[in-house]
């Protein structure tokens, strides 16, 4: 008998198509600020591109997600009594700072109490699971040193939630292997980050990158390099139009200055014709020469093509965003045979 490969393919498929439905997260997540760049962490709080990865991987995420259940009845088979619920909700304890008005936080994996090193200690709980090679790592060097997102993570529920404890457990997907660390709360770096929460999520323009050589290791794998280093152009949708604000007073609020009003989840995701990106997402290829505000255009200078011109906007001949977003080729913008084309016989760039 042959390989039965149709129906795994069918699987990564709806796994695919499900993280696709799923891939814009609203708010920015304390699993994330700990990340070397915040660059990134901006790219992802604005949906500057799309990450897409294959069913297997999607398996292996959804692995680590299913693994918490195993760690609950380990924990409890030793007398630890695990709260991952919070008993007020039915669900996981949420956590989001005042200051960051919704935009940013976190769901815990559980508070426990009854820790062997520490009985009369409450602690967070933070779950992982790990391929090998990190958990070797791991065990080596600490959780502090070997997974700094993973440290920040519990830094920021710690000072959410008052305790002054964390409880980190971690599994060699490998061959079973428990490692587990109590990590102390530190308030004065929950703080900062915090503060980097808040800077990135009020930023305009795309923050500092922590390279500008594309071919440096941490970038090169980045889900961001194509927009950030190379010529790729961005998503369309309301978080990167110029137009659109994260508000801090309200929970997780955008707001619209172009058409002067709210902005819901669904609005976020589609944009509208009237979208105009923030010039700084196409600076890898293009410069800009003018901005009106009131004709709702902003003209570029493409250096792809011969330096020619292109203008986003709505009126007759410009460059719709969703035109540039379809753009496979920046080339295309302006080129004087699109143009032509626009000008004659109103088409437009399609994916």
């Amino acid at each position: 008998m042959g390989a039965a490969t149709l129906t795994i393919s069918a699987i990564d498929q709806s796994m695919e198509e499900a993280a696709s439905k799923e891939a814009s997260r609203y708010h920015l997540g304390y699993s994330l600020i700990g990340e070397e760049c915040t660059r990134k962490l901006w790219y992802t709080f604005r949906w500057a591109d799309s990450t897409k990865h294959p069913g297997r991987l999607l398996r292996l995420f959804a692995r680590g997600q299913n693994e918490e259940a195993s760690f609950v009845h380990y924990l409890k088979r030793a007398g630890v009594t695990v709260w991952d619920e919070d008993p007020e909700t039915g669900q996981q304890f949420q956590v989001s700072p005042e200051e960051c008005g919704g935009h940013f936080g976190g769901s815990l994996d559980g508070v426990g109490m009854g820790f062997r090193e520490d009985p009369g200690a409450a602690m967070v709980i933070e779950m992982k699971t790990s391929a090998d090679k990190p958990f070797k790592d791991l065990v080596k060097n600490g959780v502090k040193i070997s997974k700094p997102q993973h440290w920040a993570q519990m830094a920021g529920y710690m000072h959410q939630m008052g305790l002054p404890k964390a409880f980190y457990i971690a599994v060699n997907k490998n061959n079973d292997e428990f490692y587990s660390e109590i990590v102390e709360a530190d308030d004065q770096f929950a703080e900062s980050l915090i503060a980097r929460a808040k800077h990135v999520i009020t930023s305009d323009r795309p923050l500092a990158k922590m390279s500008e050589d594309p071919s440096f290791y941490k970038c090169k794998w980045c889900d961001f390099n194509d927009v950030c280093h190379n010529i790729k152009t961005p998503r369309m949708n309301c978080r990167t139009c110029i137009h659109s604000t994260a508000e801090l007073d309200g929970t997780a609020r955008w707001s619209c200055a172009k058409h002067d009003k709210g902005l819901n989840g669904q609005d976020q995701l589609i944009g509208c014709d009237d979208h105009l990106f923030i010039p700084d997402l196409l600076a890898n290829f293009a410069t800009v020469v003018e901005y009106s505000e009131s004709d709702g255009t902003v003209i570029y200078e493409n250096r792809l093509n011969g330096h020619r011109f292109f203008t986003n906007g709505t009126k007759p001949g410009n460059y719709l965003s969703r035109e540039i977003a379809a753009a496979a080729d920046a080339k295309v913008l302006g080129d004087e045979l699109a143009d032509t084309f626009k000008e004659k016989f109103q088409a437009e760039v399609i994916a």
